[in-house]
């Protein structure tokens, strides 16, 4: 298509360029519609949450003040009884979480949806303008120069020429940041689609966190039957079966031979994990600590071998550094069995391993690859604890093992339960490697 004039070829380039820009960026009527009543419902929701996060403080504020009181059936009732609507408040939160994810997961593909269609408009009008460019910019300077019969007509033609030229390059340019715009919402999508799938199993895990609050509140009232006598009798008898258990690793740990190469593992101070919760609470230290020298009995060696945090019933536990889960464990299916309860043990590229015990729920398996920050699993009283707390423990890699109990013993407390086991110069203190909380 040839013009006879730069000034036909301007006005060719205002109908088809120009006009399509005016709904730049700008999404169809119903689909704008659609993202507004999307985005209102988005904000009502983060709303809702704050709310949410308001009530759970508050549950664990109180769950402070219940643990702190004296060892009775009523504490341990009331405790349960809290630690139920904590975790309802977490179940809420996690439900009002994965409908906020879908409905961002909605916005996103409208968005998406809007900007691909822009950039097919926009692609065909550029287009069609540089072939018709092409074929009106054949001319040389001279021919359009001998075409005129001034020479105020021929700059004029010059100029028109380069204003054309101009406006395709600054087209071009919104045409690349869209296409940036598009890929950075796929990525955003893509970002959300895995937010929510953490959710999904989230929530899964938090119902599992509830039956057994039930179980063990029934459990609880059945075996003591309401009683504060039987509640003290049977602390007493799990207290005496936890002391005859801790003798048992005692033995077994002390046959263990370990000698530590100080080059196998990062250097002391290095701070190469991160806290496996959001929230520090140091409980317990480790080492000879004043409560494991005054608890033979809780404590092989008198040594606690890891530290404790205090948190409550549901709290996230991470990985404090990527690796890959080694085995996975429950000594609670084992009647009798008085030890770490759920747990996982995780070894680290750097040549440590480490264990996450006392758990409510176990979100890992064995062989799972582990990124620093995943959710291993959350904060519970499992196995022998005073309270929910995690265990956590640092062990020299090639020092730790995991076998059944009764693979060292015929008969033990714990019978055929897995657990890590390690001589005792393969522990190492965790705050050796962690930042200042």
């Amino acid at each position: 298509m040839k013009f006879r004039s730069s000034r036909h070829l301007v006005a060719f380039f205002l109908g088809i360029l120009l006009i399509p820009s005016a709904s730049f960026f700008i999404p169809s009527a119903n689909a704008q519609t659609e993202v507004e009543r999307l985005q209102a419902e988005i904000r009502e929701r983060n709303e809702r949450l704050g709310e949410i996060e308001k009530e759970i403080a508050q549950y664990e504020s109180e769950l402070l003040k219940v643990g702190a009181e004296k060892g009775t059936l009523q504490k341990a009732i009331n405790q349960l009884e809290l630690e139920r609507k904590k975790v309802l408040a977490d179940i809420t939160y996690t439900e009002t979480k994965i409908n906020n994810t879908d409905l961002q997961i909605g916005k996103l593909s409208i968005e998406i949806g809007d900007t691909t269609e822009d950039i097919g408009q926009n692609v065909a009008a550029v287009a069609e303008i540089l072939r018709v460019v092409a074929e009106n910019d054949s001319d040389s300077l001279l021919e359009l120069f001998l075409r005129h019969e001034n020479l105020a007509e021929f700059w004029d033609e010059v100029e028109n020429l380069e204003t054309v030229r101009q406006s395709m390059r600054e087209r071009v340019t919104e045409l690349d940041s869209l296409r940036n715009t598009l890929t950075g919402k796929k990525i955003e999508e893509t970002d959300r689609r895995g937010e929510l799938v953490s959710l999904k199993q989230q929530y899964t895990g938090q119902q599992a966190i509830l039956e057994s609050n039930k179980k063990e509140k029934n459990q609880l009232l059945t075996v003591t039957k309401n009683q504060e006598s039987e509640y003290q009798k049977q602390l007493a008898e799990k207290k005496a079966a936890r002391e005859l258990l801790v003798k048992e690793v005692q033995a077994i740990e002390s046959e263990l031979q370990f000698a530590l190469d100080p080059n196998s593992i990062p250097t002391k101070g290095s701070a190469v994990f991160r806290w496996p919760l959001d929230k520090v609470v140091l409980t317990q230290y480790f080492g000879y600590t004043k409560f494991a020298l005054e608890n033979p009995g809780v404590y092989k060696n008198n040594m606690h071998n890891g530290i404790d945090l205090g948190a409550a019933v549901g709290t996230k536990i991470y990985a404090p550094l990527s690796g890959t889960v080694r085995a996975t464990g429950n000594t609670d299916l084992v009647a009798g069995c008085y030890s770490w309860g759920q747990w996982a043990l995780v070894d680290h590229p750097n040549g440590l391993s480490t264990l996450f015990a006392h758990m409510s729920w176990t979100g890992v398996s064995a062989g799972q690859q582990l990124s620093t920050g995943d959710v291993i699993g959350y904060v519970g009283a499992t196995g022998y604890a005073t309270g929910p707390h995690l265990h956590f423990t640092v062990y020299a890699s090639e020092a730790v093992q995991v076998k059944r109990f009764n693979e060292f013993k015929a008969v033990t407390g714990c019978g055929s339960a897995f657990s890590p086991f390690s001589a005792v110069e393969g522990y190492i203190n965790p705050l050796d490697f962690l930042p200042s909380p």
